[in-house]
């Protein structure tokens, strides 16, 4: 009872301050009254948004996770956030990033993804090197053009205020006064991680992201994010969030289905 009177007056304070709350944001709200444990305050989480340039006018987090995300954004030079897809890792990484840049904090994004093949051969891909790498760096071309305008982002890019690049593109650089993401981090060799994370420079923040679960890299190679968990976890600088698939804001049945897959690589290992 309490939980639901919370909510309410939640929902009240949101409205007033100019929010539309849609289908899927009364749902997330629901599942927070509804849970087990301690009530999560959806006015808190709706009310810690990220101004971006689009029509959205700003990102809001849903869950408890992505809020933690978002302060230790904020906080942190060095984040890397891990969990299944569909829990807005990426996203609010480049929200951040974009709001960063609006405010004047840093001169430029850098966004980046090593190239590998999920099941796929990149050299029977048609075209130059660019086009060819086109598929795997299109995510991150999605989440930027759903929070600034397409025709601002493309004049960004063509100027190199907005660099969107695989992995290997980064090596011999040092990345000053940006904003870096590389997205996908858990289809890094060990190699490649290392060199990625000594490219920062001054007034350089990163975010790393990856889902430990869906690894593409060849047989017997190690994945540069289970090995940087390890080796980093204990540096003061770096924080580490975990995203669960309670963090899943796509489509409600996503949810369900990284809860099945989850539910089934369980029992194979037990077999």
């Amino acid at each position: 009872m309490e939980k639901a009177e919370r909510l309410i007056n939640d929902i009240r304070t949101i409205s007033s301050n100019g929010y539309n709350l849609n289908p899927e944001d009364i749902r997330y709200a629901l599942r927070s009254a509804t849970s087990d444990g301690e009530y999560i305050s959806v006015k808190d989480l709706f009310l810690n948004n990220i101004p971006v340039s689009s029509k959205k006018r700003f990102i809001i987090p849903k869950t408890e996770t992505q809020k933690k995300y978002i302060d230790a954004i904020k906080n942190f030079d060095i984040v890397i956030g891990i969990g299944p897809a569909g829990t807005g890792k990426t996203y609010l990484a480049m929200a951040m990033a974009i709001n960063a840049f609006l405010k004047k904090q840093i001169s430029r994004i850098v966004l980046a993804r090593p190239a590998v093949e999920a099941g796929e051969k990149l050299g029977f891909l048609p075209g130059d090197i660019y086009e060819k790498f086109n598929p795997y760096l299109r995510p991150l071309y999605d989440a930027l053009l759903d929070m600034m305008e397409a025709e601002k982002a493309g004049k960004l890019i063509e100027r190199g205020i907005i660099e969107i690049a695989p992995l290997a593109f980064m090596r011999g650089r040092t990345l000053n006064d940006s904003f870096v993401i590389l997205d996908e981090a858990q289809n890094t060799t060990s190699e490649q991680m290392k060199m990625y994370l000594t490219r920062l420079g001054y007034n350089s923040k990163t975010v790393i992201t990856g889902d430990i679960t869906q690894i593409d890299l060849p047989s017997g190679k190690l994945s540069g994010l289970i090995e940087a968990e390890k080796i980093l976890n204990d540096i003061e600088g770096i924080k580490f969030i975990y995203f669960s698939e309670k963090d899943v804001v796509r489509h409600k049945l996503v949810q369900e289905i990284v809860k099945a897959y989850e539910r089934y690589e369980k029992r194979s290992a037990e077999d």
